[in-house]
């Protein structure tokens, strides 16, 4: 029973920019004013891009500037627990609270889905509930997905009466659900065998929806606009598909000495090139990844390697700088990535140089592949749940608050 809750797609963090170079030598005093002085640059410079603190800085008049934070309160609380739903609901964890595990706003609508597999949509006109989006008394939503291409919500879910053992698309325009008309929706990828391990992907930077049929080991890409099939790919040797911006990279099973890659134009399938990278032998392979032109390869115990896939040039970061991470995110926009690993999160660009760490902060969460990671649209900022400092978690304000992580903001963009 708990296969349902299960994450399904890739999913989509904090702390003040520790600045690299310092003195090893310098005294604690020192080493505490400049980590008071970061702080509060971080601050101001966050400060003076939403509120113009600085005139230079300023997009508008400065007096002007606290009318923009003087009404950010709490606007509305929504509660997606109603017992009235329960004579609808067959299976008795939908029936129960439970907490909220992804929020999707698509315009004035904002959807809510709680871990339990229900779902339930609200209007922010109303401010009322409109609907639960589970239209059968069986189904467990286990993902949400909104498609800007043409304004509509795809729900990703399971049912008990299939044993929660595939994979079930379905589109509804938002049109239709802000009148409460689930029945104007209609499934996706019928023809497609998505039981584990098949699964589904939606690419929003490509426009390209990718699913894997485990059955016939047949990948196969669809348009995200119209959900027309485009091509498919059948090597049964292919392990992994990685997605980057206008292209695929194929990886297929090892051999004792190299992996052979293919990377692949996401448009149409077109082989733009076919390479074998060497391999140390006998030793595990712990990530390849794909970033436009770079490709990541790290072994177990082994230096990470950049390789440039257009002239062959090949960097290499020491395995003591560059530790296996648990999790990447990469900022397409900035070119650089970040690194997760054990609550912490470093930075890095393409030439193998660590921008900057945060290890002075921890995550909240150890599992960093949760969705309590909020990336801006420019890359800048980073908002996550982050580990209380130490001496901070009794504020005066009440025991009940140590049990809540602080949210906290990092400023990627290094200090001026």
């Amino acid at each position: 029973m708990e296969n349902h809750k299960k994450s399904l797609l890739r999913l989509r963090l904090r702390v003040t920019a520790k600045k690299r170079g310092r003195d090893p030598g310098s005294s604690g005093g020192a080493a505490r004013k400049l980590r008071e002085r970061d702080c509060v640059n971080s601050v101001r410079k966050l400060q003076r891009r939403e509120i113009g603190g600085l005139p230079r800085m300023a997009r508008g008049a400065s007096s002007n500037a606290p009318e923009k934070f003087r009404n950010i309160q709490l606007q509305e609380e929504f509660d997606t627990y109603d017992h009235n739903v329960n004579w609808f609901l067959k299976l008795q964890f939908l029936k129960k609270r439970s907490k909220i595990i992804e929020i999707v706003a698509a315009k004035d609508v904002i959807f809510a889905l709680a871990q339990s597999g229900l779902c339930a949509a609200f209007s922010r006109t109303t401010n009322k509930r409109i609907c639960f989006l589970n239209i059968s008394p069986d189904e467990v939503i286990r993902s949400l997905f909104y498609n800007k291409n043409n304004d509509s919500l795809i729900t990703v879910s399971v049912y008990a009466s299939d044993h929660f053992s595939s994979l079930k698309c379905r589109t509804t325009p938002i049109e239709y659900i802000r009148r409460n008309q689930l029945n104007a929706g209609f499934p996706l990828f019928e023809t497609e065998s998505l039981k584990w391990p098949g699964f589904v992907e939606f690419d929003d930077v490509n426009g390209k929806v990718l699913t894997y049929s485990a059955q016939d080991g047949i990948y196969k890409v669809f348009d995200l606009k119209n959900y027309n099939f485009l091509y498919s790919i059948s090597d049964k040797n292919v392990q992994e598909i990685k997605i980057s911006p206008g292209i695929m990279l194929l990886i297929f099973q090892r051999t004792p000495g190299y992996v052979p890659l293919k990377i692949l134009s996401i448009e149409d399938g077109t082989v733009l090139k076919s390479f074998n990278h060497l391999l140390h032998r006998n030793k595990k392979v712990d990530f390849i990844e794909q970033f436009n032109e770079k490709l990541l390869v790290k072994q177990e115990n082994e230096n990470l390697q950049i390789l440039d896939v257009r002239n062959s040039v090949l960097t290499e970061v020491s395995r003591t700088e560059f530790m296996t991470p648990s999790a990447f995110i990469f900022l397409y926009e900035n070119h650089l990535f970040l690194t997760f690993r054990n609550r912490t999160v470093a930075v890095w660009n393409f030439r193998g140089e660590l921008v900057t760490s945060f290890e002075d902060h921890l995550l909240w969460h150890p599992d960093c592949n949760t969705n309590n990671i909020y990336i801006t649209s420019d890359q800048d900022l980073i908002i996550s749940y982050c580990k209380a400092e130490e001496g901070c978690e009794d504020d005066g304000e009440g025991s009940h608050l140590k049990e809540l992580p602080p949210l906290q903001f990092l400023l990627l963009a290094p200090s001026t």
